[in-house]
């Protein structure tokens, strides 16, 4: 029953992510390592990159970053967390961001309510935006080592970063896949990553990505 909730959210979300209108497709690799400790029992930092390997063909360009997190656990269920991030565009304008973020795991339910202030190189002001998730994370076998993962994520733009710009919904992003925890201190994930950017008077842009993630604790 808890895999049929997952795929059913999955299913769901990339239905809504099917419109009519002509789409620029295009496929990509993404890996996501990340390394983590505990500073106390509630307090943590994380130290999370990402490294997004795209074809060059149709003008989308790589990505890098880094991120610096300070999470602190406000109760079993919920984290409260900040960062900041350097983000570099191979070919594009880079990017400096904030974050605020609120997780939260209810039994197989994951939620996440992320706000992001980003400073675009060359662009006319701080863009605003806020990104909702809702996933699943169900157990697959009897000690926990095995999950399948599976998410709907938003993109609201609150202020663009230009003048003009769009604002809104303008982007869904939807994941499904597993994790393995190799050990308590290491994390391995294979996930299919469905990225859609809509686009006003043009074609959305999509991108499908294996994304390989590694997380290390200590």
């Amino acid at each position: 029953m808890r895999l049929l909730w997952g795929i059913a959210l999955f299913t769901c979300a990339s239905t809504i992510a099917s419109p009519v209108a002509a789409q620029d497709e295009a496929f990509e690799f993404w890996l996501n390592p990340s390394i983590s400790t505990d500073l106390d029992g509630d307090t943590g930092i994380e130290l999370e990159t990402a490294q997004r390997f795209r074809s060059s063909d149709d003008g989308r360009v790589d990505t890098y970053f880094a991120r610096l997190w300070l999470k602190q656990a406000i109760s079993d269920e919920v984290t409260l967390a900040g960062a900041v991030e350097r983000r570099i565009n191979d070919g594009g304008n880079d990017e400096l961001r904030m974050m605020q973020q609120l997780s939260g795991s209810h039994g197989i339910l994951r939620t996440r309510l992320r706000l992001e202030q980003r400073f675009v190189d060359n662009a006319d002001r701080m863009g605003l935006r806020l990104r909702p998730r809702l996933g699943v994370s169900v157990p697959l076998d009897a000690a926990g080592r095995w999950s399948v993962k599976a998410d709907a994520e938003l993109f609201w733009t609150l202020r663009g970063n230009n003048l003009g710009s769009d604002e809104g919904i303008t982007g869904l992003r939807n994941q499904v896949g597993v994790s393995y925890d190799v050990s308590d201190n290491l994390s391995l994930g294979l996930i299919y990553l469905r990225q859609q950017d809509f686009e006003d008077n043009a074609p959305d842009e999509i991108g499908h990505a294996p994304l390989v993630s590694i997380e290390i604790s200590f």
